[in-house]
């Protein structure tokens, strides 16, 4: 009984693992297309004419462009903006991941788990 419950412990401990490279892309695609998307509806949805008659398209999303240098509102601000986004996106969850999988390294060792080949 006692080797059923170490072994459930393994598979679990196992389950828990994240790979930190597969999140860090899957993260990384998202926030880059959440970029790419908002910026290219607003270029084909248009904007209001301003106080001085020209067109202002996203006034709060070239904001960005204080964060991602080269960042504007247009097809080729959207590509940068999709690079920077991803770069951080992947940047911040394979940071997330890492640490999640530190601390799972660390339980295992006060549980006495031994962890061989798991993902990374």
């Amino acid at each position: 009984m006692a080797h059923q419950q170490k072994l459930e412990d393994v598979v679990q401990t196992r389950l828990l693992r994240l790979n930190a490279t597969v999140q860090a892309v899957v993260v990384g695609i998202v926030a880059g297309l959440a970029i790419f998307i908002a910026t290219n509806w607003l270029i084909l949805k248009g904007g209001h004419v301003g106080p001085d008659g020209a067109r202002v398209i996203g006034p709060h999303l070239s904001l960005l462009g204080q964060f991602f240098v080269g960042y504007r509102v247009t097809f080729v601000g959207s590509l940068i903006g999709f690079a920077y986004a991803f770069i951080l996106g992947f940047t911040v969850a394979y940071g997330v991941a890492t640490i999640y999988n530190c601390c799972v390294d660390r339980k295992e060792k006060r549980l006495g788990i031994l962890s061989k080949g798991a993902a990374r």
